[in-house]
């Protein structure tokens, strides 16, 4: 009997979302493409198509405009919440590595940032 396209269910999809997570083989390509989230996290893609949200501890400076990162793993060849990426010789490390939807488009995430600036502006002037 065929597999038809509806019995299929594709490999880039988690069974749950937001679970801390590992990519394995990161030193041998297992880490496809990035998509920065401003300085403050990163989106990594697996080579199963699978995506990863990691959260950085602190600004990453420059990472919203990196064209290519670099990572460290700390002698293994796991990428996890122990990793770190390198942007422009600055060592940024992840507080958090978890399974994750694809990125949302790049205009959803300034409007995004931007009502949470707005937001974050708004508590800081309320009076007490």
């Amino acid at each position: 009997v065929p597999a038809t396209a509806q019995n299929i269910k594709p490999t880039h999809s988690w069974p749950q979302l937001g679970v801390e997570a590992s990519i394995p083989f990161a030193n041998h390509r297992g880490i496809r493409n990035f998509e920065p989230d401003g300085d403050d996290g990163i989106w990594l893609q697996d080579m199963r198509d699978r995506w990863y949200y990691g959260k950085i501890i602190g600004p990453c400076t420059g990472l919203n405009f990196a064209t290519a990162i670099g990572y460290e793993t700390r002698g293994t060849s796991t990428f996890d919440k122990f990793s770190a990426i390198l942007v422009d010789g600055q060592k940024c490390q992840l507080e958090s590595l978890v399974t994750s939807d694809k990125p949302p488009s790049k205009k959803q995430r300034e409007k995004a940032r931007a009502e949470r600036r707005a937001a974050e502006k708004q508590q800081t002037e309320t009076p007490r």
